[in-house]
């Protein structure tokens, strides 16, 4: 299997839903927004043109963030991470993975040997030419016994990895992968130069389309245009500023009075003022992103299947998608497969509210008039909100939910793995095996429940491995199945990535739904018209 630059290797039938909202009339109801696509830029708009800093806000930065690419978790350190470095693959805006660092790959039959061949003439931002002794070297960072990687969980496949020359990476892998080089696109495994460890990576060195100029973690960034970035053309801006504002209104004031040209996830209450503003473009895309509230089972009383089972039924998921979501997404049904993704399972029973029934588990355990904490925080828009809405519809089935409320700067380091019950949020990925592997396996680095199910670690190897549709399609269904069922996690709803723009930014036609922000690479496809 041979893949290049021009031979762009398929999600499969089941395309992401994308809609894209584009604002040029007057008020929208909030539901009409989300039904149709509301306008087209002009050819003028979507012709790039180059020059201007191009100044975004965006969210989940903290004073602890580093630019090294095992560490990265929210918005405003993988963004500055992604204008500095490059992926071996992304992922563009049909969905498809395509070469970025690699001009092209090769899988060996049984997916146990991959062949990256890389392109060549390309130069990292101090000069020193880009090669297979920098692939290997940052890859390696994400294996290993000692590794802190988030993403140490999809790479713990490869057995080895070796230069064949200067231009030719070879991986190993323990087991067949057939989605090997998806896993390549993801934002952790950027390549910095041979030999980068510790404080060097804050200096960002790496093959990307800007060049570190300042960087103030949980504060602000600054990157300039690399003259000698190896895509023609790109980039459109001549720098970047990239501010955190953790306040969602904030951000909507710093767009609102021009402070800024781009924001991520507004504040959906607020969502229908801002499209009544004649110089504002709302961006909508279907995409993976999805709200867990992961229980630790190491925890009582959430090491108690019924407990558990009491929770998941007692949330109102229509509520939810209607008042917190304000319909701009769908219900989930406590696994992490998107309903528009390849293997959804979906004719797998949806869970619905049910308190009648969820009082039934708690009498089962034993734990009528149950009391729980749930830590919450806005770390996306309705956090707090959507916490306060379960604890709300938990009432009818006898459990006070008891809302603990924190603040955002610090969340995904002290709260994680550490307090009992959470809210969350996971952008998810472009593979069932992908989530699978970061999230649900026994020893994944996001395992937030430490849940480990023999069954379902069995089929996550072996679903990798098979290149049978059929056989894959049924062990994909039985794994979303068994987190519905059997690990402690309640998914309530999915939700399409929105950013809002000021009417000086032009976009390409179609914008990427693998991740926010048009797959993290606004900073290389947007320009000023």
């Amino acid at each position: 299997m041979t893949y290049s630059k021009d031979n762009i290797k398929s999600l499969g039938p089941n395309q992401y839903d994308r809609r894209r909202f584009l604002k040029t009339t007057a008020a929208l109801s909030a539901a009409g927004a989300i039904n149709a696509t509301m306008g087209f830029q002009s050819a003028h708009a979507l012709t790039p043109k180059h020059g201007g800093t191009l100044r975004q806000a965006l969210r989940g930065g903290a004073t602890s963030d580093t630019l090294e690419g095992a560490t990265l978790q929210a918005a405003h350190p993988i963004s500055v991470s992604s204008q500095l470095r490059n992926t071996l693959i992304e992922v563009n805006a049909e969905g498809n993975i395509i070469g970025e660092l690699a001009e092209s790959w090769e899988a060996s039959d049984d997916g146990k040997t991959w062949v990256f061949n890389l392109r060549q003439g390309v130069e990292f931002h101090n000069g020193k030419t880009f090669e297979a002794a920098d692939v290997i070297h940052s890859l390696n960072q994400h294996r290993g016994e000692d590794s802190k990687s988030a993403v140490s969980g999809i790479m713990k496949v490869i057995s080895n990895i070796k230069p064949d020359g200067k231009q030719k990476v070879i991986v190993e892998l323990s087991s067949g992968n057939a989605d090997f080089a998806y896993l390549m696109s993801d934002y952790h495994l950027v390549i910095a130069p041979e030999g980068t460890a510790g404080e060097q990576w804050d200096e960002g060195i790496g093959t990307g389309p800007f060049i570190l100029e300042a960087w103030e973690p949980g504060i602000r960034a600054l990157t300039k245009k690399n003259p000698n970035y190896f895509k023609e053309g790109k980039p459109y801006f001549d720098a970047v500023e990239t501010l955190n504002i953790a306040d969602v209104m904030a951000r909507t004031s710093a767009l609102q009075t021009g402070e800024v040209d781009v924001i991520e996830d507004p504040d959906l209450k607020t969502l229908h003022l801002l499209q009544r503003l004649p110089n504002v473009n709302i961006i909508e895309v279907g995409g993976t992103r999805h709200f867990p509230y992961p229980m630790l089972m190491t925890i009582a009383p959430f090491d108690n299947p019924d407990v558990q089972m009491a929770l998941k039924l007692s949330i109102d998921r229509e509520a939810w998608v209607e008042k917190i979501l304000l319909g701009h997404g769908y219900v989930g049904n406590d696994h992490p497969v998107g309903r528009n993704q390849r293997y959804f399972a979906e004719s797998l029973e949806q869970r619905v509210y049910d308190p009648d029934k969820a009082r039934f588990h708690l009498k089962q355990a034993g734990m009528e008039n149950l009391t729980v904490p749930l830590v919450a925080a806005d770390v996306y828009s309705g956090g707090v909100d959507g916490a306060v809405l379960y604890q709300e519809s938990a009432n009818a089935a006898g459990i006070n939910i008891d809302v603990q409320k924190l603040p955002k700067d610090g969340y995904w380091v002290e709260v994680p793995l550490k307090k009992a019950w959470h809210v969350s949020s996971l952008a998810g990925r472009p593979t069932v095996d992908w989530v699978m592997s970061v999230s649900y396996a026994a020893d994944a680095p996001w395992n937030d429940t430490t849940w480990a199910n023999e069954r379902f670690n069995k089929l996550l190897v072996e679903a990798r491995a098979e290149f049978d549709e059929a056989k894959r399609a049924e062990m994909y269904y039985e794994m979303q199945q068994l987190v519905r069922d059997d690990c402690p996690t309640v998914i309530p709803a999915f939700a399409n990535f929105i950013s809002c723009t000021t009417d000086k930014i032009g976009t390409p036609e179609k914008i990427a739904s693998n991740s926010q922000l048009d797959g993290i690479k606004n900073h290389e496809r947007w320009w000023f018209t």
